[in-house]
């Protein structure tokens, strides 16, 4: 079995999707980081984030040019039918309750154009980045259900399956307090649990970590689906 190969997030992004003039919508956005390089890849972004704390992050970050935010679950989106090229779900799609998949799955069809394409990239349960968060939350479970309501969307009447791949994507922290933050912005709940045990999540990030260059280093590895919206 082949080993996946090491890639950037930003890489394999720019490598799939045609961006210049497309119209984009970033399904669970978080703080929009994706939604800026794609706005500076071309495209016309509308990132779509539940918490309200994440969309207060992305609006004050700087912008990257016309792209918007709006407050919304995944459930159902605020946008037009047939309004979009692409839709993304980003390290998303796993935190969309279980229950509420098809209608994800339904919501996302809606807004793409026939034809448009469905992105969806998630994190295997597996690697270090994985092991050294996974006290906090051991996200093994929703990450499987996750890619069972993909596969089903891709047998389904909406969207045929066009493409899947998988790499191991770097990621990078200054610290550990950076990557504590992460771990509690991505879910504000997660922070009685993260304080509370902070000391042995210390233990596992620096269990872990490959340290270089004063920051550190973790390997995710992840898998990328594209769909294709039916005629």
């Amino acid at each position: 079995m082949s080993v996946p190969t090491h890639r950037k997030h930003k890489d394999v992004i720019e490598e799939t999707l045609t961006l210049k003039g497309a119209r984009v919508v970033d399904i669970g956005c978080g703080d929009g980081g994706l939604v800026r390089l794609m706005t500076r890849l071309g495209a016309r972004v509308t990132g779509i984030e539940p918490s309200p704390n994440q969309v207060e992050r992305a609006r004050a970050a700087e912008p990257a040019g016309g792209e918007e935010y709006k407050q919304a679950g995944a459930q159902d989106l605020p946008l037009d039918d047939s309004s979009a090229d692409v839709a993304v779900f980003f390290n998303s799609l796993h935190h969309v309750p279980g229950e509420l998949h098809i209608k994800a799955f339904e919501e996302a069809a809606r807004v793409l154009k026939p034809g448009g394409v469905l992105y969806i990239s998630e994190p295997i349960a597996d690697g270090s980045s994985f092991r050294a968060g996974r006290l906090i939350d051991d996200e093994t479970q929703v990450r499987a259900q996750a890619y069972e309501a993909l596969r089903s969307a891709a047998r389904g009447p909406l969207f045929e399956a066009e493409r899947e791949l998988t790499y191991v994507a770097p990621i990078k922290y200054d610290s550990f307090a950076h990557f504590r933050d992460h771990v509690i912005a991505v879910d504000e709940r997660r922070r009685p649990k993260v304080e509370s045990l902070e000391d042995e999540l210390r233990a596992a990030f620096e269990a872990n970590a490959e340290e270089r260059d004063g920051a550190f280093y973790f390997d995710q590895p992840c898998r990328l689906n594209l769909l294709r919206r039916r005629e």
